[in-house]
């Protein structure tokens, strides 16, 4: 690894420019210099992009590239890591903020971690404005036991080596929400996740927020269903009787389909469980 890397900031964005000056403001202020920022804008339907291109104005290191129409996180995500040019990547939401030293602490940890796919820190909780509510309780080190596919203490700010994540299948596209713990789950195949036990991200929590408020349900049930997505793909063994309890669960969910996106993947993950477990 070089010296001083380029680290590669990748940003998904969707309809939040009206919260991208404190994120701008935070990348601006980082003690570690050598970084470039990628943007993919998920066709926009405000004038997020305008927003942005004004506040960054010709500053060469920020790049914005729009999709052509709304794909959804998980194809923006993969997107950003595709396009970036950085030996070290992370992921950094429009609405959250980086402390200032957030780059130069991990880079470094990557080089007394060579081996790792990955490293993250712990975050700040925030509110609406980015005022500090709390430190996230639950993040903390991956056990080597555990597998992300079966829970995930990963958190933010995830950084990873991006020469290991294109060993990996990548960012499922097709993914519209979950599409953090379908990543934590390639990069642990490729190396060790390290966990940073420091705040260096602040996330802010707000109405419109992609798993927060009134999308959480909607979150957390594609949290299940990337985790046993992975989870079969992996592990033979992998909690049968969770996995026929969910089969149960996405059969009901059938009759309200047009609340869940990505119809393809339900049904295909029903497929896969009734021949996994004959059912």
């Amino acid at each position: 690894m070089l010296a001083q890397p380029l680290f590669s900031i990748l940003i998904a964005q969707y309809n939040n420019g009206v919260f991208f000056q404190q994120c701008y403001d935070s990348i601006i202020s980082q003690t570690y210099t050598n970084w470039e920022v990628i943007i993919v804008d998920d066709a926009s339907t405000d004038d997020s992009v305008q927003v942005m291109n004004a506040i960054i104005g010709e500053d060469n290191r920020f790049k914005i590239v729009e999709n052509d129409k709304n794909y959804g996180c998980g194809y923006t995500k993969r997107k950003c890591a595709d396009i970036a040019n950085g030996s070290i990547c992370g992921f950094l939401d429009p609405d959250d903020a980086l402390v200032p030293q957030a780059l130069e602490v991990l880079i470094a940890n990557h080089f007394e971690y060579p081996n790792a796919s990955a490293l993250y820190s712990n975050h700040y909780i925030c509110d609406k404005d980015l005022n500090v509510t709390h430190l996230c309780h639950w993040t903390k080190q991956q056990p080597k036991d555990i597998h992300c596919y079966q829970r995930t203490y990963v958190g933010h700010f995830l950084t990873f080596k991006r020469e290991l994540y294109k060993k990996s299948n990548g960012i499922n596209p097709n993914l519209k929400r979950a599409v953090d713990v379908d990543l934590h789950c390639h990069l642990e195949e490729q190396g060790d996740l390290i966990f940073v036990n420091e705040p260096l991200y602040y996330y802010r929590l707000h109405e419109k927020g992609i798993s927060t408020y009134e999308n959480r349900d909607k979150a957390l049930v594609w949290v299940d269903i990337v985790k046993i997505l992975n989870g079969l793909d992996r592990d033979k063994e992998f909690e049968k009787n969770y996995v026929m309890t969910k089969v149960r669960e996405i059969n009901t969910w059938r009759e309200d389909m047009s609340q869940i996106p990505a119809r393809k993947i339900i049904q295909e993950l029903i497929r896969r469980f009734r021949r996994k477990l004959s059912l």
